[in-house]
């Protein structure tokens, strides 16, 4: 049976100052077993409290007796009404108003037996779970003196134990109940963080699959830019270097134009390929567009674009480095530059292209930072691995910063040789050399 009876806080809210106006009380969570087993046990005690005033009252056949028992009986009745309201489980007011109705059939008690100040006690923990602290501890305080009175009233000797009894049980109460809020308020605190923890675990888990995935993509696509694409080029290369020397008639002819047809058939394959294991961020567009984008969507400091030079075509390893770049660049833009503005700057030049990208924050001190680690918050590229992504295709990074003075981190890459066609041969039979017709580096 579940009710707002025992001292467990999971359905009221925290004490609020004094002069505070109420606040409505969050959603109930489910009740823990612990809960569970002290409301059960604040039911049991107040219950065998009553059947114990009743039962001496009738077993001493005293005057009383039967409003002794017509007391005991309302007061259960008024008891088991507000254990089944369910208005007292989610109003404070409606949970004071269920106290005001019990202090009332207990005073009648009490001043009817004095058995019924031993019902103080599980009302001590009513009042502290109902009521905010203040002003629990202040009913606490008058339900305690209201005891002492009672006892007073029938008894003609006066003991230490007559103001003892109450204020202990009181006190006792007051404390009990305070070291299970501050014992709740923990465990809460564990839980959060346990549940905080595992959300994170669980993105950092997906972060890293997607990262995995994404760098798998690149270097698969890499490879196969670098090994299939250019061996197929430079077949077809060498394929029609052959076709032209070759005289009009020859039976070699029709063969080589096959077999050319074919390696030009699989170099759009291979290149199709590429293109599907490009980043989502290439897919639908160039570099400079990408950065665009990027630039549109960073939040916090204004971000511009620049580009300059004459635009060219780079290879998929390329765009993704710079890409990459950017944005592990831009993320550290955002999280520890402060920064109010910042720009990138992509210069094309006749045998390398530039990646700058600068802002206004706050600077570090590069030599601080040369042996950090990656930021895995920031897509896990940090100073290091963007200079690992820059010299894996032979280019330049550099950094510069100062405390105050803003940062500039520019990337330079080695642009490869664009593919020249070959020179028809002067006379009929000659050769052209295979390192004319055949350059390896072409994309």
């Amino acid at each position: 049976m579940t009710s707002a009876a025992a001292p467990a806080p999971a359905e009221h809210p925290a004490p609020a100052p004094p002069d505070a106006p109420p606040a409505a009380p969050p959603a109930a969570r489910p009740l823990t077993p612990v809960s569970v087993v002290l409301r059960l046990c604040l039911h049991a005690l107040l219950l065998g409290l009553l059947a114990l005033a009743a039962g001496r009252a009738l077993a001493d056949s005293a005057p009383l007796a039967g409003w002794v028992l017509a007391g005991c009986v309302l007061f259960a009745a008024v008891y088991a009404a507000g254990v089944r309201a369910p208005a007292v489980h989610v109003s404070p007011r409606a949970g004071a108003v269920w106290l005001g109705c019990l202090g009332v059939a207990w005073a009648g008690l009490l001043v009817l037996s004095p058995d019924g100040l031993w019902i103080a006690f599980p009302l001590y923990f009513l009042e502290l779970h109902l009521l905010r602290l203040r002003w629990g501890v202040t009913a606490v305080a008058a339900t305690a003196c209201a005891a002492i009175g009672g006892f007073l009233a029938h008894s003609s000797a006066v003991t230490p134990g007559a103001f003892l009894g109450p204020l202990l049980g009181g006190a006792v109460a007051v404390a009990t109940v305070l070291g299970y809020q501050a014992l709740y308020r923990e465990s809460e605190r564990r839980r959060e963080l346990i549940e905080e923890l595992i959300t994170t675990r669980a993105e950092l888990a997906a972060a890293e699959r997607g990262a995995g995935i994404l760098a798998e993509r690149e270097r698969l696509a890499r490879e196969i830019h670098d090994t299939l694409a250019q061996g197929l080029s430079s077949i077809q290369l060498l394929l029609r270097a052959a076709e032209r020397t070759l005289p009009e008639g020859d039976p070699a002819r029709p063969h080589i134009a096959q077999a050319r047809q074919a390696a030009q058939d699989n170099l759009a394959e291979a290149r199709r390929f590429v293109r599907a294991l490009t980043p989502p961020d290439l897919e639908h567009g160039s570099l400079a567009a990408a950065l665009e984008r990027l630039c549109a969507g960073v939040p916090g400091p204004r971000v511009r674009f620049s580009p300059s030079g004459r635009p060219r075509v780079l290879p998929t390893p390329y765009e993704v480095a710079l890409l990459r770049i950017a944005q592990s660049a831009l993320a550290n833009v955002v999280r520890h530059a402060g920064a109010g503005r910042a720009e990138i700057t992509l210069t094309f030049m006749e045998a390398s292209v530039t990646l700058d990208v600068v802002d206004d924050g706050c600077g570090f001190e590069p030599s601080s930072a040369a042996a950090g680690s990656p930021d895995p918050g920031a897509g896990g590229f940090g100073l290091p691995a963007m200079r690992a992504r820059a010299e894996s295709l032979g280019g330049l990074f550099t950094v510069e910063s100062g405390p105050g003075q803003g940062t500039a981190v520019a990337v330079t890459l080695p642009l490869p040789p664009e593919p020249a066609e070959p020179e028809r041969p002067a006379a009929h039979g000659a050769r052209p050399e295979v390192g004319a017709a055949a350059p390896v580096g072409a994309p």
